[in-house]
């Protein structure tokens, strides 16, 4: 394949940001079970992680997913068909196809509205945001900016362990669609297939 062909394949046809918290890592198992490794959308876990603990997460998730599991780091591309997780005690943001890391965090709880904001402005009708299980009301004004540059926006239904990020977002009136994540997972395959005529 030559390089040119090979890198437009790699660059995600849209990026979903997944948040969660308290009670969220069923969710993610669920929804990554669900989903094939070929939607062409690169898929970002946004977890409340403790600063001072190194996070396992990517580790757990690679036992869900087929698609390369890994810690966003500074300056890495975004590509399609793999799974990312922020790193412990940093916001994450996108430029470019790029990973820009902020560390240390600016403050507690806030990582999700950050990189959903970050996603709406790089990729427009092409950002996907998803609340799952969660204390406080983080995920909710990123919902809003998600919306207002034209992406879609998920909440867990009442699936979920912990209610109150679903539940807050919802309540904002900035979510689409209010789902389990296994459905979740089949409305990406669907997004994604359409993105993916449109390119």
């Amino acid at each position: 394949m030559p390089p040119r062909a090979s890198m437009k394949k790699s660059i995600p046809n849209c990026i979903v940001g997944i948040g969660g918290s308290a009670g969220a890592l069923n969710a993610y198992k669920a929804l990554l079970d669900h989903l094939p490794t070929d939607t062409g959308m690169a898929l970002v876990i946004i977890s409340h992680i403790n600063p001072e603990a190194y996070s396992q997460l990517a580790l757990i998730l690679a036992r869900h997913t087929k698609m390369p599991a890994l810690v966003a780091s500074a300056a890495m591309p975004i590509s399609a068909n793999h799974v990312y997780v922020i790193p412990a005690n940093a916001d994450l943001a996108v430029e470019k196809y790029k990973f820009k890391v902020i560390s240390p965090r600016s403050r507690r709880n806030t990582q999700i509205d950050l990189f959903f904001a970050s996603i709406a402005e790089a990729f427009g009708e092409r950002a996907i945001g998803v609340i799952f299980s969660g204390y406080n009301g983080d995920g909710t004004a990123g919902c809003r900016h998600i919306k207002e540059k034209g992406g879609i926006t998920f909440a867990q239904d009442e699936s979920a362990e912990v209610d109150s990020m679903p539940v807050g977002a919802q309540a904002s009136g900035y979510v689409d669609f209010v789902l389990a994540p296994d459905k979740i997972s089949a409305a990406l395959i669907e997004i994604g297939a359409r993105f993916a005529r449109s390119v």
